[in-house]
Parts: structure tokens; C-alpha cells; sequence
């Protein structure tokens, strides 16, 4: 039940590689198609990040899906002449193109943010249409209507009521601003650290790639979807994941046309030794820090909770209670046994200044503890990180809970302190 989940994703990601590969042999060719596959494997945000089991995942595996079918339906109608006229398939146009349509309209169901890549899409083909009317009424409105009428009506069973998700979510996010209660990054933060740590090593090919190529509207994309994130004050890495294919895409350019023979009678072995050096700084640049990023770091709290499964399994588990910023373990998806547990609350509140519970532990851990929480007695067992561990240890100890088993979790800090391990503690009359 646990890697089923993350076994699917990892079918997604493999498909999202597929049509990636799909996409660069459309606009440009065979050879950077290989050498975008390779950029996308070698990457090691994209290993790190596309399969893991978040909305940001999926949503950038059906962008380039969908762009993949755009772009087809932009070949084959002869609307623009940025892609190989050998590719064209004038009797794939229209499903093409409503194929698309779906696949960013499940996209913006899935994150509603998705219609910020989708809106710059599709507006510089509509200003090109002849038959504007036609598309929107027979192809956009049905194909949105029925996407929104099945995800509202799948709401309306989960949730018990009517409920049209991606309307709250961009007045949460939008609107409100409800996301810079979780923290805020300067402006500029996307282009000048988020993007190129996420890119890494490859960026320098991205940039050859993208002057060279001159596929103006793809870059135009990825600064476009770069320029609206950084309107919002919270910013994440994972928000612009969808567009980091595209980046490798113009890396792959920039690596296909580096390995081309420059002479009629250059032969085909020297070309792959002028391009060894590039391959080998590309690989050892990003594979050991994906291995290290997705077995090592911040493995902490999913140790813990597989630690947790296994005890419940055994019987000696009651109750749990993580004293630790909300979120910050896989929690039922991992522990899959129904019994009480408890963690931080970080719901943003309505008057501003007041601090939600993860904040208020932070700042007076063992006052929070007691006035919260009193002696702990419904819980037989205390999950909390080590550099919070020396604030209430007086009190675990007090109330008779012993330390059970010590995880490592970070050799360096992220956003806080240092969360080095994370610590399990349990009440002694259930040892």
C-alpha cells in the first residue's frame, strides 16, 4: 500500500519522458530528442522530484503531454511553421487538438495554477485561428464543461456538499494570498536561485540551446510561467517543475548540435570523444547529488513512521503525537492503521499575527507542551526532531516516556533549524 502509489507515479514519470522525447523530435529532430531524454534522466531535480507522489508531479507529465498533442495539431493544420513540415498528419489535427484540450484541462483541475502555462499557449495560437468561434464553442467550452461538471461532481461525493475546488484554491493562493502564511521569497527569486539550482549544471546548455534554436514561443513559455510565479509572494521549486522539461529540452538542443560532425570527414568517433567531457561533467555533477537528495536527505521522518507501521503491526502503539511543524511526516499514507494521531496545526488564521500551533511550539516549546497538551497521557508515543528534543526532554522524561529509536534526517538545514534526526519516544507501560 505504501509503493503502490509511488509505483503509479513512477508510470507516469516514464510516459511524461516518452512524450517529452515525442515533443523534441516534433519541433526539432531525432537527435535532440536522444540528447533531451538524456538531459531529463540525468537531471537530478527532475530524478529527485517527478516521482515523488505531488499534484506538481503529475501536472508536469500531462503539460508535456499535452503540449506534445498542441504542438502535433499546430503541425498538421499548417498554422505555424515552427515544427518540421516532415512531421505533418493533417487527419490528426482536430483530435489532436481536442486531445490537448483535455490534457490541460485535467492539468488545471489536478492545480489550477496550470492554466498560467495554458492561457500563454493557447492565446498566441488563437490570435492566429480563422475560426475562433468554432474552437471555443466546439472545442474549449465542452471539453472545460465536462472536465469541471466530473471533478465537481467527485468533490460533491468525497466532500458531502457542493464544493468547485479549483475556485477555492485560486482564492486561497491568488486572491487572498493565503500562501505567503507559509513564507515568502523576494521577486526575482525563481530566475536568480529557485529555477538554476533546479536546472543545475544544465543550464549553460539551456541557454546555448535556446539562442541557437531561435524556438522563441518555448522559451517564451518558461519565462513567461517564471515571470507570473514570482507575482506570488510564496514560491516553491516544485511550483515550475512543469516547466523544467522544457529547459532540458533546449539543453538537449545545445548538446545535439555540440555533437554534430563539423566536417564532411569528421568521423562519428570523434565526435563522441569532443563530447565525453561535457557528458561526464553533466553526470557527475548530478547523479550523486539525485542519489544523495532521494535516499539520504530529509529520509528522517519516513524512517520514523515506517518504524511506527511496523510497532502498530506489533500492537504497541496507542496513540502518537508529533511535536514537529505540520506536515513534516508522510503520516496514514505511511502508517496505514487506524489509530489517533495527532500533529501541529498550521491552518492560517483569519486575524493576522496570530501564531498557528507549529509556530507557537517553535517559539516556547515545553510552555506550548504543558499548556496544550498537560501531562500527554493520551498518547504512548512522542515523535519530535532533535534540535526541539533538548527543549522538552525534562518533560518526556517526567511523564515517563523513554527514547525508542533516533533517525537521521539532514546533514545540513533547509529552512530551519537543523533537523539533524528525528527522535521516537514512548511511554513506558507500553514498551
Amino acid at each position: 500500500m505504501v509503493m503502490a502509489p509511488r509505483l503509479v507515479q513512477s508510470l507516469f514519470a516514464a510516459f511524461g519522458d516518452l512524450y517529452l522525447y515525442k515533443l523534441s523530435k516534433l519541433i526539432f529532430n531525432g537527435q535532440v530528442a536522444k540528447w533531451t531524454l538524456f538531459s531529463q534522466l540525468v537531471n537530478w531535480f527532475m530524478f529527485f522530484c517527478i516521482t515523488r507522489t505531488l499534484s506538481n508531479s503529475l501536472e508536469t507529465v500531462l503539460t508535456v503531454a499535452g503540449l506534445y498533442y498542441w504542438f502535433a495539431a499546430i503541425e498538421s493544420s499548417k498554422a505555424t511553421s515552427i515544427v518540421s513540415k516532415q512531421h505533418a498528419a493533417c487527419e490528426q489535427s482536430i483530435p489532436s487538438r481536442k486531445v490537448a484540450l483535455l490534457i490541460a484541462a485535467l492539468s488545471c483541475a489536478i492545480r489550477p495554477t496550470s492554466a498560467v502555462t495554458w492561457l500563454y499557449v493557447s492565446l498566441l495560437d488563437f490570435i492566429q485561428m480563422k475560426s475562433k468561434c468554432c474552437f471555443i464553442l466546439l472545442d474549449v467550452i465542452p471539453v472545460g464543461a465536462i472536465v469541471l461538471a466530473v471533478t465537481t461532481l467527485l468533490d460533491w461525493w468525497m466532500y458531502g456538499s457542493w464544493v468547485i475546488v479549483p475556485l477555492n484554491f485560486l482564492k486561497f493562493n491568488l486572491l487572498s494570498s493565503g500562501g505567503d502564511y507559509y513564507g515568502t521569497h523576494v521577486f526575482h527569486w525563481y530566475f536568480t536561485q529557485g529555477f538554476p539550482s533546479m536546472i543545475w549544471t544544465f543550464l549553460p546548455f539551456a541557454l546555448c540551446g535556446i539562442v541557437k534554436s531561435q524556438e522563441w514561443r518555448l522559451s517564451g513559455l518558461i519565462a513567461w510561467v517564471l515571470g507570473v510565479y514570482s507575482i506570488l509572494g510564496h514560491k516553491e521549486f516544485r511550483f515550475v517543475l512543469p516547466v523544467l522539461p522544457l529547459a532540458l529540452m533546449f539543453s538537449g538542443y545545445c548538446l545535439a548540435s555540440m555533437s554534430r560532425s563539423k566536417g564532411k570527414n569528421q568521423h562519428r568517433k570523434d565526435s563522441l570523444s569532443r563530447m565525453q567531457p561535457f557528458v561526464i561533467l553533466l553526470v557527475i555533477t548530478n547523479v550523486p547529488m539525485a542519489l544523495y537528495m532521494s535516499l539520504f536527505h530529509q529520509r528522517g521522518t519516513e524512517d520514523a513512521m515506517y518504524y511506527l507501521s511496523k510497532e502498530a503491526h506489533d500492537g504497541r502503539v496507542r496513540s502518537v503525537l508529533f511535536l514537529m511543524p505540520c506536515h513534516s511526516t508522510p503520516y496514514y499514507s505511511t502508517l496505514h492503521y487506524n489509530l489517533p494521531m495527532r500533529f501541529l496545526d498550521c491552518t492560517p488564521s483569519d486575524s493576522k499575527g496570530t501564531l498557528d500551533e507549529s509556530d507557537r511550539f517553535l517559539t516556547s516549546p515545553s510552555e506550548f507542551v504543558g499548556e496544550v497538551f498537560g501531562n500527554l497521557s493520551a498518547f504512548s508515543h512522542i515523535v519530535i526532531f532533535e534540535s526541539e528534543e533538548r527543549h522538552v526532554l525534562q518533560l518526556l522524561l517526567h511523564n515517563s516516556f523513554l527514547e525508542m529509536r533516533r533517525f537521521f534526517h539532514s546533514h545540513f538545514k533547509v529552512d530551519r533549524d537543523l533537523q539533524s534526526a528525528v527522535v521516537v519516544y514512548s511511554r513506558r507501560n507500553v514498551l
